[in-house]
């Protein structure tokens, strides 16, 4: 048996996560018969670049977080009102909601947060005097935009560097997976998928 190693030592385990033969070695999975073993691990790797890139991400989205002193809610409903000020759009509360994915009620309180902290302003909007629109504030975008949006930005560089058949392939891999990792129809998820519905994590904020 294979011990794990803790402390500066490599982890065997953490780094065969994405081996196949290590987390379906009974084929229980997988049908892998008339793939290759260089191909087995070709894939393998592909599926831990995915898995450092994920860890990027997040690594980003928590010091984002930490340095705007907002939550991950907050910093979408940041960033969508950034993109809307760019696009020339007027935003309704109705509207965020929508993007968010979350309730009315919640929405309010979220914009009840951002507004007393200088993050975002209200105001009648333009064209329908009964509705309200918001924008965010220029502090606010010049901060977002001057850190994370800053260091989100790099990542065009390596889209630039491929070529347009490169990123087409690209393109076309991450739609396939996005569409294999739908939970459409699957019955063993649809209670957690209606409880994350139901869940706009902003109970530790309100």
């Amino acid at each position: 048996m294979v011990e794990a190693r803790t402390g500066a030592g490599a982890d065997p385990v953490s780094e065969s996560l994405y081996e196949l033969d290590s987390s379906d070695p009974r084929g229980e999975l997988i049908d892998r018969s008339g793939v290759s073993d260089e191909d087995l691990a070709q894939i393998g790797r592909l599926m831990r670049s995915l898995s450092e890139l994920r860890d990027a991400e997040q690594r980003i989205s928590e010091a984002s977080q930490k340095y705007m002193k907002l939550s991950s809610p907050d910093m979408r409903a940041i960033h969508y009102l950034i993109v809307a000020r760019n696009r020339g759009a007027v935003i309704t509360p109705g509207m965020l909601t929508a993007h968010l994915g979350t309730s009315a009620a919640s929405t309010t309180k979220l914009l009840n947060r951002l507004e007393r902290a200088g993050h975002l302003t209200r105001h009648v909007h333009p064209t329908d005097r009964r509705a309200f629109a918001i924008e965010v504030t220029p502090e606010t975008e010049s901060a977002a935009m001057q850190s994370v949006g800053m260091q989100q930005a790099k990542r065009f560089h390596a889209a630039a560097r491929l070529s347009r058949e490169e990123r087409e392939t690209v393109i076309r891999f991450l739609q396939e997976m996005t569409a294999e990792l739908s939970l459409e129809g699957v019955d063993w998820a649809n209670g957690s998928v209606q409880r994350a519905a139901e869940d706009d994590g902003t109970t530790a904020y309100d």
